[in-house]
């Protein structure tokens, strides 16, 4: 069995932001650091986990992004993967996610990989696009946010467990070759072991040119993005119990709440 799962390299949450001077993606400062996308980590501990469970699995990690998307397909290989595709695409700026998938899908339109994971959604743009638009393109049956999967004992199809909205659950049954989303929780991604970082230390990265005839037809452009608007403060009430309580019923006068 062939296993591809797709992971993106995203800003760190904690890293100051700050925006270009065009309004359209994020200046990459010196500050700022960039990881493997959280989603992406559980899909990839996933696919590990079914090599674990019945062998004879091949774990590809494949990533689309500038140079620096090396580090996290590093990564990849120290968290299990057997090998890393870098589609290498020289841009720091917003991809379409349309763009993505048709790259991603390119590569594997002929490798015959049985499973293709993705994580639900990215941190930095959260659209929940990409796995599903891979899946149009290549023709396959598509299951999004899933927290749990298994696969029949002949291996020729899937169950998964989609998380819908409420609460509710929705269970199918997947033929294979199909492409997955997972959702973070169905798992508990695993540190690196060692031996895992000493061979991602040696391990060569398969490395593609990203298709100029596909970067020729963006299918769409980012106008602007922005800060959060800033909300107002709110007000500290000190003293007493009681004193804050009188104060706190002024203010709801004051505001005509009470």
């Amino acid at each position: 069995m062939k296993i591809l799962v797709c992971v993106k390299q995203v800003p760190d949450t904690e890293s100051p932001i700050t925006i270009d001077a065009d309004t359209t993606w994020i200046i990459e400062h010196e500050y700022i650091a960039f990881r493997m996308n959280l989603y992406d980590e559980y899909a990839l501990e996933e696919a590990v986990l079914i090599r674990e469970a019945i062998g004879n699995v091949s774990v590809d990690a494949i990533s689309v992004g500038p140079s620096r998307v090396s580090a996290t397909l590093k990564k990849s290989l120290e968290k299990g993967a057997d090998n890393a595709i870098h589609i290498i695409l020289e841009k720091n700026a917003y991809c379409p996610p349309i763009v993505v998938a048709d790259l991603i899908a390119e590569y594997a339109r002929h490798r015959n990989y049985d499973l293709i994971f993705t994580g639900v959604m990215a941190e930095d743009d959260m659209q929940c696009q990409v796995g599903p638009l891979i899946a149009a393109r290549l023709r396959l049956p598509c299951a999004a946010s899933i927290i749990k999967e298994t696969l029949n004992k002949e291996g020729a199809a899937i169950t998964a467990e989609c998380e819908l909205e409420g609460g509710i659950t929705e269970t199918v049954i997947l033929p294979i070759p199909s492409l997955l989303t997972i959702q973070s929780g169905i798992n508990r991604p695993r540190y690196p072991s060692l031996s895992n970082v000493m061979r991602a230390k040696e391990q060569e990265l398969i490395w593609i040119q990203a298709d100029s005839d596909i970067l020729s037809q963006p299918a769409e452009r980012v106008v602007s993005i922005s800060y959060p608007e800033q909300t107002s403060k709110g007000t500290i009430i000190d003293g007493s119990p009681d004193q804050k309580a009188e104060q706190l019923l002024a203010i709801l006068h004051e505001k005509s709440l009470l």
